[in-house]
């Protein structure tokens, strides 16, 4: 293979031969990203047409299911996240003579996709095929509402949606729970208590806690846009969901700062940093929430110009001899 450019015909050519998947572990970095160049000018339409329109449509998104220059940014990701993995899996798995190559990606699509999933989730650290172990179920009295929500727990940290301005998607969980009960902010008000309660049971095996539930929570990705702000965002407002996201949020800069601390920064440097980036600065459009935003990112950066504070907060999360 010469020059900088593959065409689909190419491709197709190797295809028919059986060749594809060996042509393509053998090549070069430039000759693989011309291969999957051209080969993505096949696979596209039909990723497109055979899985993406279809989800589209079943989510209401009827603009993105008519053509991906109108897909939605939280959409547009989920296309391009499915195209790399049917890509890896036509260039590993073609390794017999494939005549139709459209046909026979249209059959792949199914377990390209999940692996590709799976293959992220890993990347993340978060369990492929979430199931709770023995001891959480019993910790959390083998109760099913308990057991389920701590499965969605699991299912979340490690999935391609971003972290909202509540961390969890507590009204999803919620709508699923109205579904029965008919009651929507009844149903919210219990998964905001059942999260508290599925955390702290998940809590009481920290080294389990923070490989399966923080670290691939912190590896999530975040919207790159704050939430606009409304007029009812400045009213001063605290509730359980407050102390959750806190609570949650809290982790997140625990676990930020342990490994900054151990990639060789200074630990109160670390510490000033994150909690800046984490609850003034707006993870995932923080900047307002919790309660009276204004004055809570004053309180934040008021306790960090007090030596001591900054002195429990690095006690906090790093161990003593790394302070």
């Amino acid at each position: 293979m010469t020059g900088t450019r593959i065409s689909p015909d190419f491709v197709r050519g190797l295809a028919t031969t059986g060749e594809l998947a060996v042509v393509a572990a053998a090549a070069s970095g430039d000759e693989l990203r011309a291969m999957r160049t051209g080969l993505y000018e096949i696979v596209q339409p039909v990723v497109f047409q055979c899985l993406t329109r279809k989800f589209e449509m079943a989510r209401g998104h009827r603009g993105c299911a008519a053509s991906v220059f109108r897909l939605e940014d939280g959409c547009l990701d989920r296309f391009h996240d499915d195209m790399d993995a049917v890509l890896e899996d036509v260039l590993r798995n073609a390794t017999m003579p494939v005549y139709n190559l459209e046909g026979w990606v249209r059959r792949r699509l199914t377990i390209a996709t999940v692996n590709g999933y799976r293959r992220r989730r890993g990347e993340r650290g978060a369990l492929q095929r979430p199931r709770i172990p023995r001891w959480l179920a019993t910790r959390l009295g083998e109760v099913p509402r308990l057991t389920t929500l701590a499965t969605d727990l699991l299912e979340f940290v490690g999935s391609d949606g971003v972290v909202s301005t509540s961390v969890w998607p507590v009204d999803t969980w919620a709508e699923r729970r109205a579904l029965v009960s008919g009651d929507f902010e009844s149903a919210r008000r219990q998964v905001v208590r059942d999260i508290e309660v599925v955390l702290s049971a998940m809590r009481t095996r920290p080294a389990w806690y923070e490989a399966y539930v923080e670290r691939p929570l912190g590896h999530k990705p975040h919207p790159a846009v704050p939430i606009p702000r409304t007029a009812a965002d400045d009213l001063p407002h605290s509730n359980a969901s407050d102390d959750v996201l806190l609570f949650e949020l809290a982790s997140i800069a625990v676990h930020r700062i342990s490994s900054r601390i151990a990639g060789g920064e200074n630990p109160r440097t670390a510490a000033v940093d994150v909690v800046v980036q984490v609850f003034t600065n707006g993870v995932g459009g923080l900047d307002r929430f919790p309660g009276d935003a204004p004055a809570f990112a004053e309180l934040v950066v008021t306790g960090l110009a007090d030596d001591a504070t900054v002195d429990r907060l690095v006690a906090t999360a790093v161990p003593d001899e790394a302070a």
